[in-house]
């Protein structure tokens, strides 16, 4: 996955809430645009859940982003 294919769905106007799915199996939701925040390099995406929590994901590790279906869960195992 590259940094522009995050960003198409990132910056689209209007935005709508996506998944982002790793190699290891895990969903991770972003339901906002200021939720997710890139690296100065773009090897390294973070998503906030909380105001103190990221998940911090390696570009390389993300198999796919999809259009979220409504569901109101953040990741799933």
């Amino acid at each position: 996955m590259t940094i522009e294919q995050l960003r198409r769905f990132h910056l689209a106007r209007p935005f709508q809430p996506f998944e982002i799915y790793l190699a290891d199996g895990r969903q991770i939701r972003v339901d906002h645009p200021e939720v997710l925040a890139s690296s100065p390099t773009s090897r390294t995406v973070a998503v906030f859940s909380e105001p103190e929590a990221a998940e911090i994901i390696d570009l390389p590790l993300v198999t796919s982003i999809k259009p979220a279906n409504g569901r109101s869960q953040r990741r799933r195992r």
